[in-house]
């Protein structure tokens, strides 16, 4: 237990930084929407991409009270509980198949445990008879087994002798009167031996489970399922297209459901081609929609007003909301009161927001970090500082330790935008922007997308996406002459740059903001992509 600090302090340590962490209850109440609540609400099938940190599985728990609300039957599944070591570490000596069929087991087992334990907590669903045997049907639909191999039948003959005998014995009020007989007789017993020569494995039906859950919807009385399904990017990404291709065939046709996927989007593999040329697993656009992306809603570069307030919420909910455990705090009021009573003034809070970038759990962990060297004082901008400082080397620098090239890179970025041109964000041309390094970075949250698309009129044709360096790789120069100015540097080369945010208009000289990320890999010829794997973070 933490000593020494403030109440207030004492809290903002104790938050849970994990949404797993809290009940449902608190998790609707600690919601604090970006804008994404009304478009999740919609019926439609839809993946939710986001970092890790954005809130993925928060805004899914929210969703899942909604629906519930709504008399709709909501079925959350985390998919990193799906699965065994086998089907998920031994992917070179099992089919992609048979690792599929086993995860789509799983993954039905779940469905169905969910839905019974829906039932079971509702009598008007219990009142349809249909329901359980419909659940049965579901689970015989995915039972089925299959042996690849030989299988030999041998019969043995057997001869057995045997006596019988037999005593009576008469009772009355006579003389008791004593029978004894025998006979004796010959059986002949035929035994079977039955023995197999192969291998057992799954062998699912899509039209038999297709059936089965049409019947089982069915019996709902018209009541929709929202299955929401959490960490898609766990899945092995060889996997990750027939897990798509189940949904495709067996559950997106069905209209008594509605499927929603949270995914990272660096991480994903919806759809492959398999050697014969077919193609498996989910087309976006067609088969499911792709249109929310929690990094889009959580830029607040172009409103830092909006960005304020929002996270003034997320610290008020989480306080006096949310439970936080063995906490006392009170009086705070409002969430402009976290701001008076947990910092020194608005500008310590502004620090927290910048050092945030936008990721409700980086703010989180920083905030901790912060109120923990502020002991009992209130949290200084310096606190804030050295908080997000620590939380850059520990969480994100940390991840990157095993990805050397993604690293160079990253201390290429700061010495050619923060050092050369004491600027915090740059452009990339989108042609360059599925380069697999600058995904890596991005994907541990050391750079962030903050714009898609923007154009200039002097580079006519061409479309970039406007990147900031994180507030954790650079705050040790803010006090040095390397100090970022701004977050664009703009004007011709010849003359001293002017620094604007991130611009909302077309602007004529954007050349000396653009890096050419192509120039890093020419002069590292050692760099090899395809060692690159996801970044934890």
């Amino acid at each position: 237990m933490a000593t020494g600090l403030s109440p207030i302090n004492r809290a903002l340590n104790l938050v849970p930084k994990r949404a797993e962490s809290r009940h449902s209850e608190q998790l609707r109440d600690t919601f604090v929407d970006s804008g994404v609540a009304v478009v999740m609400e919609s019926v439609d099938h839809q993946v939710l991409y986001g970092r890790r940190g954005t809130g993925k599985t928060h805004a899914f728990r929210y969703l899942e009270t909604v629906v519930r609300a709504n008399n709709d039957i909501p079925i959350y599944l985390d998919l990193r509980t799906i699965g065994s070591p086998e089907g998920l570490f031994l992917g070179e000596e099992i089919k992609p198949t048979e690792r599929a069929s086993r995860l789509l087991v799983d993954l039905l087992n779940q469905f169905h445990d969910s839905l019974m334990e829906a039932a079971l907590e509702d009598d008007e669903l219990l009142d349809d008879a249909s329901l359980i045997s419909n659940l049965d049907a579901l689970l015989d639909s995915i039972s089925a087994v299959k042996v690849s191999g030989e299988v030999e039948i041998s019969k043995e003959g057997e001869e057995t002798k045997s006596s019988k005998s037999s005593l009576a014995v008469k009772l009355g009020f006579k003389e008791p009167e004593l029978n004894l007989g025998g006979e004796a007789g010959d059986e002949t017993r035929s035994l079977t031996t039955e023995t197999r020569h192969g291998t057992e494995a799954l062998s699912l039906n899509f039209s038999d489970i297709a059936r089965s859950l049409r019947s089982l919807f069915d019996s709902l009385g018209g009541r929709r399922i929202w299955l929401l399904m959490d960490e898609w990017s766990s899945v092995p990404g060889e996997t990750q297209p027939y897990l798509g291709e189940f949904l495709v065939r067996c559950l997106l046709p069905l209209r008594a459901i509605t499927v929603k996927v949270a995914a990272i989007e660096q991480q994903t593999n919806f759809r492959t081609v398999l050697p014969s040329g077919q193609q498996i697993g989910l087309e976006l656009g067609a088969d499911i929609a792709a249109n929310v992306s929690l990094d889009e809603f959580m830029v607040f570069e172009e409103n830092k007003e909006r960005s304020r307030e929002f996270f003034k919420s997320l610290f008020f909910n989480h306080l006096t909301l949310g439970g936080a455990p063995n906490s006392s705090v009170s009086s705070i009021g409002s969430p402009q009161g976290v701001v008076r009573q947990g910092f020194t003034d608005s500008r310590a809070f502004d620090e927290l927001v910048r050092a945030a970038e936008g990721v409700p759990r980086d703010a989180l962990n920083i905030a901790a970090k912060a109120a923990v060297r502020a002991a009992d004082e209130k949290i200084s901008v310096h606190d804030v500082r050295a908080a997000g400082r620590s939380w850059f080397q520990s969480d994100k620098e940390a991840a990157l330790r095993s990805k050397e090239e993604a690293s160079r890179l990253l201390n290429w970025i700061i010495d050619k935008v923060i050092r050369e041109r004491r600027a915090r964000g740059f452009l990339v041309n989108q042609r360059q922007a599925n380069n697999p390094l600058l995904l890596a970075l991005f994907d541990a949250r050391v750079l962030h997308v903050v714009r898609r698309g923007y154009s200039a009129q002097d580079e006519p044709g061409e479309r970039y996406d406007v990147y900031v360096i994180d507030y954790g790789a650079y705050v040790d120069l803010m006090q040095t002459r390397y100090a970022p100015q701004g977050v664009l540097p703009i004007g011709p080369e010849t003359e001293e740059p002017e620094y604007v945010e991130v611009p909302t208009q077309d602007l004529r000289a954007i050349r000396r903001a653009v890096l050419d990320v192509d120039s890093f890999l020419a002069r590292s010829p050692s760099v090899n992509v395809a060692r690159l794997g996801p970044v934890g973070g």
